[in-house]
């Protein structure tokens, strides 16, 4: 499959800056793949879309990753903690990418210094920050406004800290939603495997780094019993069909979900309406099918539903 057929033409003004308030207000596009009838609702009435499903979601919380580099020659650089490795070293993504352009001596950084340890090529390095990381929010860069509350950034059941950004799927949830939910937790580390765009003319010649992921067993057990399991996000997808082709329940999953993946656990999917050339994209038209998604982003568009990771939701059946 070419990069090109992951296009798709977005206003800019559909691209949301702030996340709606309440959290479960956000507007859900519903796609029934058995009639391939739409609906317009809102995440708040996820509940009554579901039958018998158990929800699953990503409990990750975001760091705050993003380290500003005061460079010895004067120029400003950014730091991406991306995962923590052992003896408290990060690797990290230089932005923008003239990693091959830091030297040692550029080590200072915001709340603290950074050790630049080794250099790993396209911009990434294994860096050494002093303590824990005390950094900003590491909004993606197609928000252009600050958040007053950097916690509307996690979602509310945000608990494992490893984050480089969060699993924009589960901030549609409130607690009270939550609630009235079967639900149970697994954990992905969203890294450079979930946000990059891709790299190449093909999703064949994409190439992954893998992510951290862990099921606990007394979750695995009632996924793998349910009857049904709706997905909360693109994160969740990869972890569950993960473990259900035989991984063990914690380590790194590389499992690349393009068209013609056949599902074996994941039964629907709720997820945000994702840039184009992207992995995320390629997933959900994994599940949903190509020209279904192709005709569902363009509706989409046309009812000016908010895209990206405070944008809307949409939800796969």
């Amino acid at each position: 499959m070419r990069a090109t057929e992951l296009d798709y033409d977005l206003p800019a003004e559909l691209v949301a800056q702030r996340p709606v308030e309440p959290r479960d207000a956000a507007r859900m596009l519903v796609y029934d793949r058995a009639t391939h009838g739409v609906r317009h609702r809102t995440v708040r009435e996820l509940p009554a879309e579901l039958d018998g499903h158990l929800v699953v979601v990503n409990d990750t919380r975001v760091v705050p990753a993003r380290l500003p580099l005061r460079r010895g020659t004067g120029g400003e650089v950014e730091l991406l903690l991306l995962e923590r490795r052992e003896d408290g070293v990060w690797e990290a993504l230089a932005r923008p990418s003239h990693g091959e352009r830091l030297a040692p001596a550029d080590t200072a950084a915001e709340g603290g210094s950074v050790e630049l340890v080794e250099r790993l090529g396209e911009g990434r390095w294994l860096v050494r920050p002093e303590g824990e990381p005390h950094g900003e929010v590491p909004l993606p860069p197609y928000i252009h406004e600050s958040l007053d509350d950097p916690e509307r950034y996690q979602t509310v059941y945000a608990d494992v800290a490893g984050s480089a950004a969060a699993p924009t799927a589960g901030l549609h949830f409130s607690r009270g939603l939550l609630d009235r939910l079967d639900h149970v937790a697994v954990t992905l580390h969203v890294g450079l495997d979930t946000f990059r765009p891709l790299t190449s003319e093909t999703l064949e010649e994409h190439a992954l780094h893998g992510e951290r992921y862990r099921v606990a067993p007394e979750a695995w057990a009632p996924i793998e019993a349910a009857e049904r399991v709706l997905a909360v996000g693109t994160t969740t997808t990869r972890v569950l069909e993960t473990v259900a082709r035989g991984a063990p329940l914690e380590g790194r999953s590389e499992l690349f979900v393009t068209p013609g993946f056949t599902f074996r656990r994941v039964d629907a999917l709720l997820t945000n309406f994702h840039l184009p050339r992207t992995t995320l994209l390629a997933l959900v038209m994994a599940f949903a099918g190509v020209e279904e998604t192709r005709g569902l982003y363009a509706l989409a568009v046309e009812e000016r539903y908010r895209f990206y990771s405070f944008g809307d939701a949409m939800l796969v059946l």
